[in-house]
Order: structure tokens, then sequence, then C-alpha cells
């Protein structure tokens, strides 16, 4: 099952619709940590109308891609799905949230490279602060260990006072000193 193929398609898809985006979650993880495996991609989203992501869904193969309900996605900022029935790949697409430090994060975003597609990542600083959260709302231990690798990958290169800001800002400073210290 090819994540190149999927990736590619949701991408270039995107792009040709106008929406800046950039990959995060476990994807971001494994790019700059350990390895694991997932049949999922998150990707954040920033449309500047509902009518960009009618277009990008209105462009995508339906043959091919199931796409969940996005009618609210815009107007609520929730999540939705497209499913890759080739691959058996889910991308979730995140609307970007609305504050402060997810348009921080979302401009702060890099090119990289993944499967061979050239996409916006995250930034690893980034990507350990929304583990944290996601961590600190589902109690997951995988996030966390998510976060240890991507420290210990990164190591003296991480920029801790980012780090410490926002970890405040967003109140997951005791998690951060845990698992980070």
């Amino acid at each position: 099952m090819s994540l190149s193929q999927t990736l590619g398609a949701v991408i270039d898809t995107l792009t040709r619709a106008g929406i800046p985006h950039m990959l995060a979650g476990s994807v971001a993880s494994t790019y700059y940590g350990e390895p694991r495996t997932t049949q999922d991609v998150d990707v954040v989203v920033d449309p500047a109308a509902e009518s960009d992501l009618d277009a990008f869904v209105n462009a995508l193969d339906r043959e091919r891609f199931y796409v969940g309900d996005h009618s609210e996605a815009f107007a609520r900022r929730e999540p939705f799905n497209v499913i890759d029935t080739v691959t058996g790949w889910k991308v979730d697409l995140i609307i970007r949230r609305d504050r402060a430090f997810s348009r921080t994060e979302f401009d702060r975003r890099r090119r990289a490279e993944i499967a061979g597609i050239p996409v916006f990542i995250a930034t690893p600083e980034d990507t350990i602060l929304t583990k944290l959260e996601w961590a600190r709302l589902s109690q997951s231990e995988r996030q966390l260990r998510d976060v240890q690798s991507v420290a210990r990958a990164i190591g003296e290169s991480l920029d801790r006072e980012y780090l410490s800001r926002w970890a405040s800002e967003l109140g997951v400073e005791d998690q951060l000193d845990q698992v980070v210290g």
C-alpha cells in the first residue's frame, strides 16, 4: 500500500485548489524521530473560504477516494477525512485552528520530502507541542513516546525557549518537563 500514491494525489489536489497545508501528527514525528507504523496522515489545511474546500473535494477522483462529511468543516473548523480505497491510506484533513499558536505553527512549517513527495511539514518543536496537547486530551502514551523520539533525535538543536513559551501558553508545561526535560 503506497503512501506516495495517496500523499501525492492529495497534496497535488490541495495545491491545485490553492489550499495551504502541512503534514503533522505521526508522519511528522516519524520524519523527525523514530519510525512507527501508521495508516493515516494528518494534514493541517488553511482554506481561505468554504469554496476552497469544495474545489478540493470536487477535484478528487471520487471513484478512488471516499470523502467524509465536510459540509460543516470550514464553518466549525472541524476535521474530515479522505480515504484512498486503492491503497487503504486515510488522510485526516484538519482545519487550522484560529488561535495564536496554530497560526504561528502554520507560519513556521518547512519544506520536506515524504515518500518522495515534496510537502510542507510542521517543525519538530511544533510537532512536540501538538503531540503534548493530544497526550493531555487522550491520555495516550503513544503521543508521549513520539515526543520523546523527536526530542532525542533533534537533541540540542531544539529551540527550548520556543518550546517553553508555547508549552506555558498551551498548558502542557508539566508534560514537556516530564518528557523532554
